[in-house]
């Protein structure tokens, strides 16, 4: 009898100590610095000090690597903490909309203005452009090699029935997919269509296993390449493939409790000498060429952007 009283004492405790211990993961949320890009709500990051800083930003910033040297140069020149939420443009501003964000780093221009039409920006800045490119399988079953335009490389693909994997996350590279699709009069439907509802390099990854094309930021392509055993540029050069990045403060007479000036440090801080130096050379020491270029003082008139 003894015994079957200490064996229950025991799983007693063990339950007691299970359900606490549940308590306490529910009553402290942990905060997170890269909310997964499916295009549902990102989640919320937790500022824990008056120093610290949240930025959302683009899975191309953070895929490209340009992240890991901008943001510890900035720190080191400001005091501030950065912590970054690396979801697509379109999550991007919404977490500015919901006062989840001090500042954003975007490449979404047709969203972006709407974003500051609606008052939601106090300030937007022209920061640095890549651009976009059409990769696909070596083999290139469609012939896009043999086409001289996106349009026209997008309506190959959808003849061909090709595989193509879109991100689907309402990113700026999503929408821009979109509208090149748009331009070609296609809706894009069909087995040979798919969505991945991830950020350039998962998306990029996916591609690969499935021998699909797929569009994507020059920069990212470039990280990833090593990893790309299937996949070449098919198509590249063309105008209409611009990809822009601005960054905008967002405005504090509508989410008042924003670190406006920490905001203001990283926004001054990307478009400075020291910050577009270090845009305008990352990547020549690994790929040999510069993955973005500084745009700072420039309008976007000047890039040909309506």
């Amino acid at each position: 009898m003894k015994r079957y009283s200490t064996f229950w004492y025991v799983i007693s405790l063990l339950l007691v100590a299970a359900f606490g211990l549940a308590a306490c993961s529910k009553a402290t949320p942990q905060a997170t610095s890269a909310p997964a890009a499916t295009g549902g709500a990102p989640t919320t990051i937790t500022r824990t000090s008056a120093k610290d800083l949240i930025l959302s930003t683009t899975t191309s910033t953070q895929d490209s690597g340009l992240l890991d040297v901008l943001i510890p140069a900035f720190q080191q020149a400001s005091g501030y903490t950065v912590k970054t939420a690396s979801v697509g443009s379109g999550q991007a501003l919404q977490m500015g909309k919901d006062c989840n964000a001090d500042v954003l780093l975007v490449h979404s221009p047709t969203d972006e203005k709407t974003f500051m039409d609606g008052g939601y920006g106090s300030d937007r800045r022209l920061v640095m452009h890549n651009d976009f490119i059409v990769v696909g399988p070596k083999t290139d079953p469609a012939n896009v090699q043999a086409t001289h335009s996106a349009v026209e490389a997008f309506t190959a693909i959808a003849n061909a029935k090709a595989p193509f994997i879109s991100r689907g996350d309402k990113s700026g590279t999503n929408s821009k997919e979109l509208a090149l699709w748009k331009a070609a009069n296609i809706t894009p439907a069909g087995d040979w269509y798919q969505q991945s509802g991830q950020g350039m390099g998962a998306t990029l990854k996916i591609a690969n296993e499935k021998d699909a094309y797929t569009l994507t930021d020059r920069a990212t392509y470039l990280a990833n390449r090593d990893q790309l055993e299937s996949q070449v540029i098919v198509l590249e050069g063309d105008n209409s493939l611009l990809n822009v990045y601005h960054v905008i403060q967002v405005n504090p007479a509508k989410c008042p409790k924003l670190n406006v000036d920490g905001a203001k440090a990283f926004a001054d801080y990307v478009v400075s000498a020291d910050g577009q130096a270090l845009i305008g050379k990352f990547g020549l020491d690994k790929y040999g060429q510069a993955l973005f270029t500084p745009d700072a003082g420039r309008t976007d008139a000047d890039l040909g952007l309506k």
